[in-house]
Parts: C-alpha cells; sequence; structure tokens
C-alpha cells in the first residue's frame, strides 16, 4: 500500500496545483523638492484569470518564480508628476485561491477576467513625505488550484470513474485495471441535444485515510470544495485496496467516502449528491444492488459494520442512485439525466431564494420611509 502511494505521488507530480512565488511591488519615484514635484507611484502586482493557462505552464515559462512591478519615475522639471510605474500581470489559470505564507486568504479568481492584486507599489515622493519615495510591499505568496466544476467524482480507486467519465463525456483519462489509475484531475464536458453543457471532474482516488493526507489525500479532498454537487461512484460488489487490507461491501464504501469528506471539511456533506453503482453487469449485481438500496433507507441500522471511528456523524442524502456499468455503457443516459435535472433543480431553488431575498430587501427598505 506504501508502494501504490509512493508510485502516486511521482506520477501526480506531473500535474501541479499550488506554487509559492515572491513578488514586489515597484518602489515609487522621487520627489522634487526644489519645484514640489511629485514621483510616480510605484507598479502593482496583479494575478490575472485567463483560460489556456495552467500552474505547469506559469512555472516553466517563470522558474524563479519572482514578479516585480516597474518602478515610478522620478519628479523632474520636464515633468513634475512623475509617470507611474508598469504594473505586473501574472496570468493563471481559473480557480485560483490565493493566501499568503500565514494562511490568511487574499482572493479567489473564480471566473476567466477576474483580478486580484498581491503587491501594492510604493508611493511617489512629495511634500507629505519630504519628496522622499517609499518601496512597494513584498512578501511570499501561494497560489492554490481548486477545480471548478459542476460535478465532482467522489470514488475509491478503481470503482470505474475514469471509465465512467469517458463514456459520459468525451475525456479521454487513462484507464488501467490498478489502484490508482487516476493521477491527475481530469475534466469532461457532458453535452445535451439543446447545447447545455455540464462540467464533471474525475479526480484521484480516495483511500482509507486520506483526511490525514494518506495517498492522494488533500490533492484530492480540496478539489472537492468547488464542484457544485458530488457523484459517489462506487463497485456494486464492494472495494479492496489490497490483499493486506479489509474487503469493503458497496454500503460501507459509501460510508467511509462520506466520513473521509466529513473529517476534511463538514461542509462538504452539505452538497447536493448523487451515486452511481458500478459494474452491474458482474455476476449477482442486481440482488446486491438490492440490497444496498434497502440499506441506504437505514443506514443507522447498519453502522454497526463500520469500525466505530469510521461512522459519519450523518448519512448523505442522495438525490438519485442510479445502477450503472462504464463497460457495457448500461444506464449512462440515465445518469445523464440526472445529472442534468439534479442541477437544474438546485438552479432553481437558489434562483428562488435570490428572488426571496430581494423581495425581503425591497420590503425593508420601503418600510424606512413609511
Amino acid at each position: 500500500m506504501v508502494r501504490c502511494g509512493l508510485v502516486a505521488l511521482r506520477k501526480y507530480g506531473s500535474f501541479i496545483d499550488n506554487l509559492r512565488l515572491y513578488v514586489r511591488g515597484g518602489s515609487g519615484g522621487m520627489g522634487l523638492l526644489r519645484l514640489g514635484g511629485e514621483g510616480g507611484k510605484g507598479g502593482d502586482v496583479w494575478i490575472v484569470a485567463q483560460d489556456g493557462i495552467t500552474m505547469k505552464k506559469l512555472k516553466d515559462k517563470y522558474p524563479d518564480k519572482r514578479f516585480v512591478a516597474g518602478v515610478g519615475a522620478n519628479s523632474s522639471i520636464r515633468s513634475l508628476k512623475g509617470r507611474i510605474g508598469t504594473d505586473c500581470e501574472i496570468h493563471a489559470p481559473v480557480g485560483i485561491s490565493i493566501t499568503n505564507d500565514d494562511g490568511e486568504i487574499i482572493g479567489e479568481l473564480n471566473k476567466k477576467g477576474d483580478r486580484v492584486i498581491v503587491a501594492h507599489g510604493g508611493r511617489g515622493g512629495s511634500f507629505t513625505t519630504n519628496f522622499l519615495p517609499s518601496k512597494g510591499q513584498s512578501r511570499i505568496i501561494r497560489m492554490d488550484l481548486k477545480l471548478v466544476a459542476d460535478i465532482g467524482l467522489v470514488g475509491f480507486p478503481n470503482a470505474g470513474k475514469s471509465s465512467l467519465l469517458s463514456q459520459l463525456s468525451h475525456a479521454k483519462p487513462k484507464i488501467a485495471d490498478y489502484p490508482f489509475t487516476t493521477m491527475r484531475p481530469e475534466i469532461g464536458k457532458l453535452m445535451y441535444s439543446d447545447y447545455k453543457q455540464i462540467s464533471v471532474a474525475d479526480l484521484p482516488g480516495l483511500i482509507e485515510g486520506a483526511h490525514l493526507n494518506k495517498g492522494m489525500g488533500h490533492k484530492f479532498l480540496k478539489h472537492v470544495e468547488r464542484t457544485k454537487q458530488l457523484l459517489f461512484v462506487v463497485d456494486v460488489t464492494g472495494f479492496q485496496l489490497s490483499s493486506k487490507t479489509p474487503l469493503r461491501s458497496a454500503f460501507e464504501a459509501v460510508q467511509l467516502l462520506s466520513k473521509e469528506l466529513e473529517l476534511y471539511k463538514v461542509e462538504l456533506l452539505s452538497k447536493p449528491a448523487l451515486l452511481a453503482v458500478n459494474k452491474m453487469d458482474l455476476e449477482n449485481a442486481e440482488e446486491k444492488f438490492k440490497v444496498l438500496v434497502q440499506q441506504l433507507q437505514q443506514p443507522q441500522a447498519f453502522y454497526h459494520l463500520l469500525p466505530e471511528e469510521m461512522t459519519p456523524l450523518r448519512p448523505v442524502q442522495f438525490n438519485h442512485i442510479i445502477p450503472v456499468s462504464a463497460s457495457t455503457k448500461y444506464g449512462i443516459e440515465e445518469l445523464k439525466n440526472c445529472i442534468r435535472k439534479a442541477l437544474d433543480d438546485q438552479d432553481d431553488l437558489e434562483n428562488e431564494q435570490y428572488r426571496f431575498e430581494k423581495q425581503q430587501s425591497l420590503r425593508s427598505n420601503t418600510s424606512k420611509y413609511i
């Protein structure tokens, strides 16, 4: 099991989802004392979300990971107001969270065109500063990528997430018959007849103890945070990582996945969720599926099957439970329809909530003037 984890981390290394950068705003320009001239302000350092950018491209293009804005021009007889220093723009992918070295959030880039200032330029010299300029802000920042997707696939290794994604969309993830096939996140697009597109992220497989950063650990779990909904994927026959680990039933797999999410960040369990029960083409799959559905109707009655420390505080309520087979395409269209309905229902609910809050706000403002 340790050996698998090391291999996974080596292969995962080609995908970069965090960077540590040095940024510095430009220094301000000198003021001109005898004529009261003001030096130019130093340039700022910005991070700007753009399409077609990856963290790896950013690191390869700027291996020293240092970004410095231009200095402000000195005040002179020809130009009493010094020119402002040139801003430095760092192009980054959508889905970036930016923090300082202490973990405090500076800003987030959730869509193309979003901008966050990460280092301010220094002030130019003026009367209030005795015509002396100030240096630009300098600090270390961290950029952390969290994928933005409509649906995030959650499952243990070999549950068939990659195979399922390849059937649902045009994505072509690498698929093999061994644990940790998915070494890096993969996003596919579900296409519908009315041209609606839904993004689905296939994320590296969890293992027990992922919340403690075992296996892919936090490299997986942080990407779950920005998905609108979760799609649990379990093997109807159960799951066993290796001969040294216990065989888990499909019911146990669902509960253990819930517990890993809960231990990492309990808010994740408040996301709407669906359950795809995969490999329905295998022998006795129908009987096992019926047992799973019965167990999920009253999950607490079967918690004795789990180790006490891995029992979730509350069970996940699935909006849809869909039997599928990625290898035979059984249930794939039904799953696509359920995903679409679940997201449409969520949008309708959010729009209704937004309208309600707007009405409440208008009534509150109106009452002030009565």
